[in-house]
């Protein structure tokens, strides 16, 4: 089983982009999933997160301008960012717990991190 998150790049403030993460491989089911950012020097932290059937929660910092969405059909999560700032810019991981086909256990995944560079 692996994510692949993709989608990030350079934009200017005010701008907005689309990341995807897509989980693939031999899959039962996912459950929660979830985007994280690491800016430099600072710590991992949670951005947004949404669950099996659709509820959301996001960090204070991006409440109104970041939406995040899934598409259970295609192992797929989504994160939209709006209006977006300087301090924004972080590298982005998703996570996700995954149930692997023929297993009772639940792994916690992460994809490898897209860049997000906001700046003028």
């Amino acid at each position: 089983v692996q994510l692949q998150a993709f989608g990030g790049g350079l934009v200017q403030p005010g701008g907005s982009l689309r990341l995807s993460c897509a989980a693939s491989g031999s899959i039962f089911s996912i459950n929660d999933m979830g985007w994280y950012r690491q800016a430099p020097g600072k710590q991992r932290e949670l951005v947004a997160a949404i669950t099996s059937d659709g509820r959301t929660n996001y960090a204070n910092s991006v409440k109104g301008r970041f939406t995040i969405s899934r598409d259970n059909a295609k192992n797929t999560m989504y994160l939209q960012m709006d209006s977006l700032k300087s301090e924004d810019t972080a590298v982005y991981y998703c996570n996700a717990k995954i149930r692997p086909s023929g297993s009772i256990r639940w792994d916690a995944s992460w994809g490898q991190g897209t860049l997000v560079t906001v700046s003028s």
